[in-house]
């Protein structure tokens, strides 16, 4: 066993990536008619990054922050990626991100709550959603990653949902707290070393 220093200015996460290799059987969600979930094409730049940084900020999302203009229109605007938003009345609740640009595949790229909405049964609906949005075209393989800065129950969430882990890594970024991309009171369960 070996522990390295993280350098000053900088975060390190575990990332774990998971997938499935079949759609599974529906889980129990809350049939409820307050939640909607709206597809978006070709999503306005500002209104995504807004709706990014709702869902993303306690668990330190940031590379559509960091991205130029152009590289994330390329994505979000590309005919083979869908964007939605989840809606509650007339809030916006959650985030859902799914790329299909790899043939026989689909990424979920994003998938989230605004703080307003964790915790009310809203992520299983969603999730499922996605499931169901994902296995609709021919796909072989469904994944994703998420990573040590995510909610404390995200990943054992995915698997409940049906997903296998299949890798880990450790990924290391400048703190983006740091060079105000967050605020600073962004991720208070990720130390900041600056």
């Amino acid at each position: 066993m070996s522990f390295s220093d993280v350098p000053s200015g900088k975060i390190a996460a575990v990332v774990t990536s998971l997938e499935m290799l079949q759609c599974p059987a529906p889980r129990p969600d809350v049939s409820n008619s307050a939640v909607a979930l709206q597809r978006v094409a070709r999503p306005e730049l500002t209104w995504f990054r807004n709706l990014f940084r709702s869902v993303g900020e306690n668990w330190i999302w940031f590379s559509r922050l960091a991205m130029p203009e152009a590289a994330l229109a390329a994505i979000i605007h590309d005919p083979l990626v869908e964007v939605y938003v989840l809606k509650s009345g007339g809030s916006e609740a959650g985030l859902l991100e799914l790329d299909f640009r790899v043939a026989g595949e689909c990424e979920l790229s994003f998938f989230g709550l605004t703080p307003a909405f964790v915790g009310l049964g809203a992520g299983r609906w969603l999730m499922n959603r996605a499931i169901e949005r994902a296995w609709s075209r021919p796909i072989r393989r469904f994944w994703l990653h998420t990573c040590t800065f995510d909610h404390q129950d995200a990943l054992a969430f995915y698997v409940r949902s049906g997903f296998r882990p299949f890798r880990l890594q450790i990924e290391f970024a400048d703190d983006p707290r740091l060079s105000g991309l967050l605020p600073r009171t962004a991720a208070p369960h990720v130390p900041i070393i600056g």
